[in-house]
């Protein structure tokens, strides 16, 4: 069966509208916690519990987002209009996120924090699941999903490792009053502007560069009418969605995955600084080596998929990455003779090579996780009779985030448990408190990735089983459509 080639050009474009998501995301995971607990001195457990407390407002967002863009019917398709009007709520909520009034007290700074955070998670929500699903029905052909959702992930892989390192050289310098450079307060108005007006041109381009589809995906959206919009219709979909066995396996082997990134995630910068020995100048190239594992990554997505399918790339690529990762940490835990010292050149190069690996890998994964999500839509669809796109990717986004939360609590809570200082200089900090960092950042919470693997195993979906869901669905379609009596 002849399913529809999407133009290249409009790839690229849904593909580029990743990068606001990117900003955003290196803003949360780099910047943010480093920003409340070192800059302005909040702890790293209050601010831990502000951020979780956001992720789960935002996790009961995507629920709505998804819903409201599957049942939208307007001249602008179903997508569209949720990704573009999210645009400037965006960018302002984001730069307030950065700039709270200087004389706010520990708490005040701990409400200012929950209160943007939601708010930017809440713009972001009405971007991501609409530009999610709407990957599902740009490219209905199985395996120019996988390409699509490639070139998503490389440019939001991409998005981070270019603004990352810019960010450090443009806006945080390694300076005598400033080491690391994130402590420098007043650098953080400019870097918020410019992180906004990035996000904005990103999801401007998607839309525009889109556009063309929409008569397509409005007729194939009207071609079966969904029902109307309502809490409970909505809570019935979802549940509909955890029947399906496929979804469950990858639901919440997502969920155990992005609880232990998360902590992790916490950990990243105080790595980089504190265990690690780098300066901003140091660890810009790191980011930028990796974009030639983006490279090798948009090459590789649609090669291992049709290779080896779906799931096997998608466990394959986790277990290599999870050993990269740990490998360095753990040798460095071990005091072994050879190792680098830190803040060397040679450990420098060690992690841009480790970096290089994981930017390979990583992409490969969440494309193949969105590519595999977009078939379980079809297999859904022929299951409930309805395209659900939404509720599919909303669930996908609410497992992610809501698990997050638990992690950043979890993480905060970390962080103080090992006494970690407010404030600390590079050098300043004791070397007990350096090696149990390391420690719950490497080999104490990836143990548990592992087990993901496992729930993985029960994904069942692959290209033959595709093909015939697709047919079944050209059948139902075909015995819907009025005969010449019903026409006449």
């Amino acid at each position: 069966m002849q399913t529809h080639r999407l133009p290249f050009t409009s790839m690229l474009a849904y593909g580029f509208g990743q990068v606001s998501e990117s900003i955003k995301n290196v803003g949360f995971s780099t910047f943010l916690l480093f920003y409340y607990n070192q800059v302005l001195h909040v702890s790293a457990t209050g601010t831990g519990i502000a951020l979780a407390i956001a992720l789960v407002f935002d996790a009961v967002s995507d629920p709505v987002a998804g819903g409201l863009s599957d049942k939208l019917r307007s001249r602008w398709g179903r997508r569209h209009p949720f990704i573009l009007m999210a645009a400037i709520p965006l960018a302002i909520t984001f730069y307030l996120l950065f700039n709270p009034p200087a004389e706010l007290s520990e708490l005040g700074n701990i409400l200012w924090l929950l209160t943007f955070a939601v708010l930017v998670r809440g713009s972001m929500t009405f971007y991501h699941v609409p530009h999610l699903a709407l990957g599902a029905e740009l490219a209905p052909d199985y395996h120019q999903r996988s390409s699509l959702y490639a070139l998503n992930t490389f440019f939001g892989y991409m998005g981070g490792a270019i603004f990352v390192p810019l960010s450090y050289v443009l806006f945080f310098p390694t300076t005598e009053a400033f080491n690391p450079g994130l402590l420098n307060k007043d650098a953080y108005t400019p870097w918020s502007i410019a992180a906004g007006g990035i996000m904005v041109f990103a999801i401007v381009v998607c839309c525009l560069g889109t556009a063309r589809e929409i008569p397509r995906l409005r007729q194939q959206s009207e071609s079966r009418p969904a029902g109307k919009f309502g809490m409970l219709r909505l809570l019935l979909e979802v549940r509909d969605a955890l029947y399906n066995k496929s979804f469950r396996a990858i639901f919440f082997g997502m969920m155990l995955g992005t609880f232990i990134l998360s902590i992790e995630g916490v950990f990243n910068p105080f790595m980089g600084f504190h265990f690690w020995g780098m300066t901003t100048e140091q660890l810009k190239f790191i980011p930028i080596g990796s974009l030639v594992g983006l490279v090798l990554s948009v090459l590789l997505i649609p090669i291992a998929t049709r290779k080896l399918d779906k799931k096997p790339t998608l466990i394959g690529s986790a277990l290599l990455v999870i050993i990269n990762i740990n490998l360095p940490i753990i040798l460095a835990l071990s005091g072994v003779s050879w190792f680098p010292e830190r803040g060397s050149d040679n450990l420098l190069y060690l992690l841009i090579f480790s970096s290089v690996f994981t930017s390979t890998l990583g992409p490969i994964i969440f494309a193949t996780l969105n590519s595999m999500f977009a078939d379980i839509s079809d297999e859904h669809e022929l299951e409930v009779g309805e395209r659900r796109e939404g509720v599919i990717f909303a669930a996908r986004a609410f497992a992610v985030k809501a698990t997050a939360s638990l992690g950043l609590i979890f993480g905060g809570i970390l962080l103080d448990l090992i006494a970690f200082p407010r404030g600390a200089k590079m050098g300043s900090v004791d070397a007990d408190i350096i090696w149990q960092l390391g420690f719950i950042a490497g080999p104490a919470t990836s143990i548990f990735s592992f087990f993901g693997m496992y729930l993985y195993m029960g994904y069942k979906i692959d290209r033959q089983r595709h093909a015939e869901i697709t047919q079944a669905l050209v059948a139902q379609s075909l015995a819907r459509a009025p005969g010449p009596s019903q026409q006449g």
